[in-house]
């Protein structure tokens, strides 16, 4: 368990899209600027748009279960596909080479479980939360405060996370302050959340995965016009311009031995099938028809998107490795080497597209933020609050209340923790968060699922 524990935490530096090599401020962009307060702007009327439609719990929960197959599988790409994702397995790819696919791969490989053993099962017992389908055989209250645990302690874990990797990245792309820049992402996510809650979050989450996709599609095609579509050509020219030379072409530099790839493999496929806020998903489409339709395009987005992340950072490897203007005085990278598919935006759209790949992946940020926060809040206020604490016997509008003021908690302690752990490192919180989730969450859940030997005290 150490040995598997210390391998997850060492596998998922590229989660952190601000970790210790991120760092300093860029010059401010001012394409940047507007195009950022321009996504602000839009979302915020999205949230005013949403908050007049939600006023039940259902709503507030599950978007009132309207949203269709095809909206919730790019809602749930928006969910995955984080700026670490982005920035952090191009940065990989960047660095490593052909080893960038491997991990590009284990995120991507537990859809394919999601769809065949969670979705339609999920959908059909559970209510607002995967505590409602692990409950449903066992008893109740004490299979609910485990699994609400469980969830708020992936929640928070994952969310510090992203919102230190939120500041650094902003500092970087914008020049704010650490702190200012994590304050805007969790002001911004409390808004959300507390007045649009799912749908809100849910349309943030598509929006975002639009602007993701065009944008990482841009840049690959630029890269791929330029070597007139031969990927023979871009893996030559990367293999010439890389220090390691051959090496980037070969496995073996990340992860050393066969064990050592199918313990990574396992963690981040079952870690995907634990995450609450990915859980919560399946609940807002109409039942197991649309969940299934659900998975299937978020696995053809997100399989697409990393294959995109593939080519953009041997694109990096040649457009931005050996060029003068995106390194320091020590021939390093600026930012860092997850910087790498920044620089190389400007490298092949110029100051506008620069501008607008900063913006999105700030848009990033705040649609996975805000289905982190989601998924918290309603592990508080229906697994804890409504259904151990009350029993079931409390009424809608006092639950949305409690669920309000649980994500301005939450928010308010993001900020907080955020801030405090600046200089933490961050892979070991991911690493943290997705531990939990496939060792805590995924197992209690598939259980109780497909076993009907299992007890209360088997659960725990």
């Amino acid at each position: 368990m150490k040995k598997w524990m210390g391998l997850l935490l060492s596998a998922l530096p590229l989660l952190a899209a601000g970790s210790a090599d991120v760092s300093g401020k860029r010059e401010i962009n001012i394409s940047a600027i507007v195009m950022f307060l321009l996504f602000v702007a839009l979302t915020l009327a999205i949230t005013y748009w949403a908050a007049k439609r939600t006023r039940t719990a259902k709503d507030f929960y599950t978007a009132g279960g309207g949203i269709t197959g095809f909206q919730n599988g790019l809602a749930m790409a928006g969910d995955y596909m984080s700026a670490a994702s982005f920035l952090g397995i191009s940065g990989l790819v960047y660095l490593k080479g052909y080893d960038g696919l491997i991990y590009s791969i284990g995120f991507l490989v537990g859809w394919p479980i999601v769809l065949f053993l969670i979705a339609e099962k999920l959908r059909n017992l559970g209510k607002y939360t995967f505590a409602d389908v692990v409950s449903f055989r066992l008893k109740p209250g004490p299979t609910r405060t485990l699994a609400a645990l469980g969830s708020i302690a992936t929640v928070l874990l994952y969310l510090i996370a992203q919102m230190v990797g939120s500041g650094k990245l902003i500092q970087v792309l914008f020049g704010l302050d650490y702190a200012f820049a994590v304050m805007i992402v969790g002001v911004l996510m409390i808004l959300y959340v507390t007045f649009g809650g799912m749908l809100a979050t849910t349309w943030v989450q598509i929006i975002k995965a639009v602007l993701l996709l065009a944008g990482a599609s841009f840049m690959a095609l630029a890269v791929m016009v330029h070597f007139g579509f031969s990927l023979e050509s871009l893996f030559a020219k990367a293999v010439q311009t890389h220090p390691d030379g051959i090496k980037i072409m070969q496995p073996g530099g990340l992860v050393s031995d066969p064990i050592s790839a199918i313990s990574l493999g396992m963690a981040l496929m079952f870690g995907l099938a634990g995450l609450p806020h990915i859980l919560m998903r399946f609940f807002t489409v109409a039942d197991a028809k649309e969940a299934r339709k659900s998975v299937f395009w978020a696995t053809g987005f997100i399989g697409y998107f990393y294959m995109l992340t593939f080519i953009i950072g041997f694109g990096a490897i040649v457009f931005v490795m050996k060029n003068p203007q995106y390194l320091d005085a020590t021939g390093k990278i600026f930012g860092g080497n997850n910087m790498a598919a920044i620089h190389l935006a400007h490298a092949v759209g110029g100051n506008f597209f620069l501008g607008f790949i900063s913006a999105v992946a700030f848009a990033t940020i705040l649609a996975v933020v805000s289905g982190l926060t989601l998924a918290g809040a309603s592990a508080i206020s229906h697994d804890l609050y409504a259904s151990v604490f009350k029993k079931g016997q409390v009424d809608e509008i006092t639950e949305m209340k409690v669920s309000k003021i649980a994500t301005l908690l939450i928010g308010v302690l993001a900020i907080l923790l955020g801030i405090a752990f600046e200089k933490q490192n961050i892979a070991f919180m991911v690493g943290l968060a997705f531990a939990i989730a496939a060792s805590a969450n995924f197992p209690v859940l598939f259980l109780s699922m497909y076993w009907k030997g299992l007890t209360t005290k088997g659960a725990f």
